[in-house]
């Protein structure tokens, strides 16, 4: 066994390719779009190193496209979540002994095949698969993906070196972390290749073995992601890919005394069921499980009356409509003084006018389509309400069309009322709802924007006035685990804005920092002795 400690390469944050008119990597991703929709591809589970297949198949279908099929993925069962479970605990011995220089290599090879030779690939099929133009795709699933790989094995390191001091004499104390004693399970949402490839990647870097499965609108790319692992070297049974029901999964994993922690990001209220359901089981696990999650959020912009105008339009436009809204952190209320609010409005019709809407193969469009039918739905139920309602008002768009793709038209909500739903409740989509307050209601503005939403993920503060900042500063600082100072209120780096948020948001365990990789270890300390007493006699019964 080698021995050493070993440094590993200092993590730097994955380049951005600019994908402009003119550039080789323009050029390579249309081939891989065209190539990716040139097939039907037929995606199996993963499991123990074997690729299952079953008579039950589902379609994988673009959002923007629904009418054609990229292909089809194989559904499993209840009988396949409990093999999963077996594969893993057969892969657990050895995975957890080898040394964690060997783990580290793996997943390091991951991000460079994810930022190379599969670069493409998975930004083609994130957004054909989940309808993302060309730059949402690449910061999520070539650079984000990579960044979380290589700064895990980094933070890793780091707290493997966390140890006691070594000053008592006669006596040497140490540290070892060890994994978590069962599987863990990695729930994994739609919406960021990177956070379905980090939930599961992460806590197996610890030396623990994991049970995926991800959201059946993510399927097409997590299938990539799971041939990148391979290819890295992953050992069989390390990580299970399996594709069933949430109550199949959880019906086996929850009961199993083998479960030792789920990763989560999805929905507020299946995470609370989930918690729920774990506190009833309790008794039936061999150690208390770790429970951390994501879960969303209704992430604010306030403006104050200094606010650069400019600044304000951008950071709305950009936070509430990127992706669709259909990020955790996207800005889907602001809380704008009357003294800017028709200016701002006059730009940002302007700019959601110039957007261009359609598929992610026409690298012009802007906006694109949302993940499915049901979301699309229940979007546009709350713009028919807003327009038929008195205490609001459909000042931006509104339309939406569901014949070709899930489109729906950025759309731009004016509530009369503070209380207004579409204020609290989360839509994730592309529908922002503003607030306009009266100038000199700016303190009272700002206990709105902290009590109105049981969330609290993301938000920023747009002003020029140094105190009003520091005040909101400090009011918010319950409502956003990441705040953001003349900024859109979306876009945190790894290894620069770790992310997640607390109160519905979450249990804000940090991805993309040492915070959420410490849940998935167990630290036993050791205390060696090398001149023991031989005599129970203290001096003071002398």
């Amino acid at each position: 066994m080698l021995k050493g400690f070993f440094n590993v390469p200092v993590p730097t944050n994955e380049p951005v390719y600019s994908y402009a008119p003119g550039t080789k990597e323009r050029e390579l991703l249309q081939a891989a779009i065209a190539e990716a929709r040139a097939q039907e591809v037929d995606v199996p589970m993963y499991i123990g190193g074997k690729e299952i297949r079953t008579d039950k198949l589902g379609k994988l279908t673009p959002p923007h496209d629904h009418k054609h099929v990229l292909g089809q993925y194989h559904q499993g069962s209840k009988s396949h979540v409990t093999d999963a479970i077996n594969a893993a605990l057969a892969a657990k011995a050895d995975w957890e002994n080898l040394p964690w220089e060997q783990r580290a290599a793996i997943f390091l090879k991951a991000a460079e095949l994810a930022s190379s030779k599969y670069r493409y690939k998975l930004n083609a099929a994130t957004m054909l698969g989940q309808s993302k133009n060309p730059y949402q795709a690449e910061i999520d699933s070539a650079c984000e993906f990579t960044d979380f790989l290589r700064f895990n094995v980094a933070y890793m390191t780091e707290i493997y070196a966390q140890q006691p001091p070594a000053n008592s004499k006669g006596v040497w104390n140490r540290v070892e972390q060890r994994p978590l004693e069962g599987f863990v399970f990695a729930l994994t949402p739609f919406n960021f290749t990177a956070i379905a490839g980090n939930l599961p990647s992460c806590v197996a870097m610890m030396g623990n073995v994991v049970v995926w499965k991800p959201s059946n609108t993510q399927i097409y790319s997590a299938n990539v992601l799971m041939q990148i692992f391979k290819e890295a070297g992953l050992p069989d049974g390390v990580i299970n890919l399996i594709y069933v029901s949430g109550p199949d999964a959880g019906d086996v994993i929850f009961k199993h005394p083998d479960f030792a922690g789920i990763h989560f990001t999805g929905s507020t209220g299946v995470f609370q069921d989930i918690w729920k359901t774990i506190g009833q089981n309790i008794h039936q696990y061999k150690t208390y499980p770790r429970i951390v999650g994501e879960t969303g959020g209704k992430d604010f912009i306030l403006a104050h009356p200094s606010a650069d105008i400019n600044v304000l339009n951008t950071a709305l436009v950009r936070g509430a409509f990127e992706y669709q809204g259909q990020k955790c952190s996207a800005a889907s209320r602001a809380y704008v003084p009357a003294s800017l609010w028709n200016e701002l409005k006059g730009l940002m019709e302007k700019d959601i006018k110039s957007f261009k809407i359609g598929g992610t193969e026409d690298f012009s469009n802007f906006i694109n389509a949302v993940i499915d039918e049901k979301a699309f739905d229940k979007i546009t139920s709350y713009i028919d309400k807003a327009k038929s309602s008195k205490d609001a008002e459909v000042v931006i768009g509104g339309e939406y069309d569901k014949s070709t793709g899930y489109f729906i038209h950025p759309t731009v909500i004016l509530a009369k009322t503070p209380d207004y739903e579409t204020l609290s409740e989360e839509l994730f989509g592309p529908v922002l709802t503003i607030y306009v307050y009266d100038d000199n209601k700016w303190e009272e503005t700002l206990k709105l924007v902290d009590q109105t939403s049981i969330y609290a993920l993301t938000g920023s503060i747009i002003s020029q006035d140094r105190y009003a900042i520091d005040q909101a500063t400090n009011a918010l600082r319950n409502a956003a685990g990441n705040f953001y100072i003349n900024d859109k209120c979306t876009g945190a780096v790894v290894g620069q804005q770790p992310f997640g948020g607390a109160r519905g948001s979450g249990t804000n365990d940090k991805a993309g920092s040492m915070i959420n990789l410490l849940r998935w270890v167990s630290p036993r300390t050791i205390k060696e002795t090398f001149n023991p007493d031989t005599d129970y006699r203290y001096p003071f019964l002398g």
